[in-house]
């Protein structure tokens, strides 16, 4: 009999599973947008249902936070009237997407091959508590580190203002004729 935490961890996989495919099905960009940030947070709640807060975090600040940012600033430099036009219709192109999909089903097969024979072919070794990987991995980066995120937020920042700038330049996708 399944617990009530398997039903859960179920349901939270078929949403992140669900939203996943909508983000390649729907037409829409922004609703592609809203499918993707869906997803994240969906991954991230099946990181807390397997105690893994600190993933569960990164996950949402990063993915679901700054990526999701920087995908809907992408989205407004593109003339959502004719994004219609950006898809390229042909054969060659049919057939570099056919093969697109057979390596991602490729890729997906072999690792739900590999990761059946390591569950019921392995010994599982639990990790003893007196570690604490999250505090060597914080004072490493923050204590090392720290420039070097100063730096990449303040280049996400220039990124950011700059990207915005050109699509309102004279002749930009959004821009005012």
């Amino acid at each position: 009999m399944l617990a009530l935490s398997d039903y859960i961890f179920y349901f939270l996989a078929f949403t992140a599973f669900f939203s996943a495919c909508s983000v390649i099905l729907v037409q829409n960009p922004i609703y592609s947008a809203l499918f993707l940030a869906s997803t994240m947070v969906a991954v991230a709640a099946i990181f807390v249902s397997l105690d893994a807060g600190f993933v569960a975090g990164v996950q949402l600040i990063v993915y679901a936070g700054a990526v999701m940012v920087l995908f809907v600033m992408v989205l407004m430099l593109f003339d959502l009237k004719h994004d219609l036009d950006a898809f390229s219709p042909g054969i060659l192109s049919g057939a570099f997407k056919l093969a697109s999909v057979g390596v991602i089903l490729g890729l997906i097969m072999g690792s739900i091959y590999m990761s059946a024979d390591m569950v019921f072919n392995s010994q599982v070794t639990p990790i003893p508590a007196t570690l604490d990987p999250v505090r060597g991995l914080a004072t490493t980066l923050f204590g090392n580190y720290l420039f070097a995120f100063e730096v990449i937020g303040a280049l996400l920042l220039v990124i950011a203002i700059g990207a915005v700038t050109l699509s309102r330049v004279r002749g930009g996708t959004h821009a005012n004729d």
